[in-house]
Order: structure tokens, then C-alpha cells, then sequence
């Protein structure tokens, strides 16, 4: 899966050491929090699209909320999130 290319796969922070995998990709994260969100996020996404994994994710935005933009096989996929302080899903909406 695509995402940020340096930096937190969410938040894009060069500090801490958290390694997740996620569809069988490794991918860095600042904080286990951080780790959850994604997870969230693309599991969210999974069940809103019926997708079986998401090959991109473009986000933009911050621990306010992120507008996003995922990717599968040609198709994208507009959203807005944002989370709690658990990593949760506090807000989750389609963008057209």
C-alpha cells in the first residue's frame, strides 16, 4: 500500500519506533495511537467499499480531522475522518 513516504503512515512524525504490519506490508508508525487509527481507518473503508485492501491512501489534514482519499484497482474513494484520543473512529463521512 502507498502511503506517506516518510514519516508516520498517518501523521507523517519522524519520532518513535512502532512497526505494524498491514496487508502484509511493514509499515511505520510513531505510536501504537497512530497504528490504530490506520487500522480503523482502512478497515472503515474496507467495509464502506466492499474493497478486499486498498492499494493508496492520500490524506491531508490533522489530529482534527483528515480529509482522505483511497485508491483500489482504478476506483477512489473520498472520506473524511477523524478519531479519538484511543485511536477510535469519532467521525466518519463521504466526500462526493
Amino acid at each position: 500500500m502507498k502511503v506517506a513516504e516518510k514519516g508516520c503512515a498517518i501523521c507523517q512524525a519522524t519520532w518513535g519506533d512502532y512497526w505494524e504490519e498491514i496487508q502484509g506490508q511493514r509499515m511505520f508508525f510513531c505510536c501504537y495511537i497512530c497504528a490504530i487509527e490506520f487500522k480503523n481507518m482502512i478497515n472503515e473503508v474496507k467495509k464502506k467499499t466492499g474493497w478486499k485492501k486498498i492499494d493508496e491512501i492520500k490524506m491531508t489534514g490533522n489530529h482534527r480531522g483528515r480529509e482522505c482519499t483511497a485508491l483500489y484497482d482504478g476506483k477512489r474513494y473520498s472520506f473524511n475522518i477523524r478519531f479519538d484520543s484511543k485511536g477510535g473512529i469519532d467521525a466518519f463521512s463521504e466526500r462526493v
